[in-house]
């Protein structure tokens, strides 16, 4: 583990095996970057990171793992997207994808394997989310893949609300000579919905079948729901090198739980897929929407590996 500086700001950086790992976990508690050195001397690059990344729009910048926190996407009251309404029915701002990916964080574990690092809430955050919490991020990282644990802790006298989740930019193709069409990604998913940017409300879903090509572009801003297991593998049709992502804990996942598969443009250099506690707006639709009661406390955990 050490400090790098880079583009005005300190990194950390880890390596683990032929891993390493870099992040800035004082802002959004961000993990950036995951490379992997390979036998034949060439480096491939499993989580994204623009080379050009600007550091005054941190939150923009499509790369590494946002974390999505309180609520994942957008939110909307009575149809107006930006708010929310409280328990207490209080009409309030919410930010796309919450409060986390720009907030400032206090490390508080810094080790050679990883890190955990808690929101230090702004005035506006504090406004937008006003509960007494702590919400802490704790990254563990390994030769071939890492953990990641979202936990909110309630130090408040009422039920808190949240459903978070995770936004990682992976490089796609990161073999020359390949593209999206070559790479098959398997979702044990049983529906799929989409939602609708005007009203904010989830409607039906494309059929998507349990193994897709990653061009297929009904993939993209889908969600899918009622996970028969917590495993999705994607990566190229024949050889080593896949990518297994595990959704919670739990060898079959909650069925409000979501797995979200998007990304900006067909030659992007980036895949998207993105586990989620439940879908958008979920203080409205009341999907995914998860409760934590005084003095309690509810965690999140992804696990991703290079097979």
């Amino acid at each position: 583990m050490e400090k790098l500086p880079y583009l005005g700001q300190t990194l950390t950086r880890w390596q683990v095996g032929n891993s390493t790992f870099l992040a800035l976990p004082e802002r959004g508690a961000r993990l950036m970057n995951w490379h992997l050195a390979l036998g034949d001397g060439s480096v491939r690059d499993i989580l994204y990171w623009p080379e050009d990344a600007d550091f005054n729009a941190f939150k923009s910048v499509r790369g590494g793992n946002p974390i999505l926190f309180p609520f994942n996407a957008r939110t909307y009251d009575a149809g107006e997207i930006g708010y929310w309404r409280d328990p207490a029915g209080v009409r309030r701002i919410m930010p796309m994808h919450g409060i986390a990916r720009q907030g400032e964080f206090k490390v508080t574990r810094l080790d050679a394997r990883g890190f955990t690092a808690v929101l230090v809430p702004s005035e506006e955050a504090k406004e937008a989310y006003p509960f007494n919490y702590e919400f802490s991020v704790a990254y563990r990282f390994s030769e071939l893949g890492l953990a990641c644990e979202l936990t909110l802790r309630n130090l408040d006298t009422q039920p808190i609300p949240w459903s978070a989740g995770h936004h990682f930019y992976f490089t796609v193709p990161w073999a020359e000579g390949l593209s999206r069409s070559d790479y098959i990604i398997r979702i044990p998913a049983t529906r799929t919905l989409r939602h609708d940017f005007e009203t904010g409300k989830l409607i039906p879903g494309p059929a998507i079948k349990p193994e897709e090509r990653l061009d297929n572009p009904a993939l993209v801003d889908t969600l899918h729901l009622g996970l028969k297991s917590n495993t999705v593998t994607f990566g190229p049709a024949a050889g080593a090198g896949k990518i297994t992502l595990r959704h919670g804990t739990a060898a079959v996942p909650a069925p409000e739980a979501a797995l979200v598969t998007w990304s900006e443009a067909p030659e992007s250099p980036f895949y998207c897929v993105e586990p989620w506690m439940g879908p958008p707006n979920a203080p409205e639709n009341k999907i995914g929407l998860h409760w934590v009661q005084p003095g309690q406390a509810q965690s999140f955990v992804v696990e991703i590996a290079v097979k």
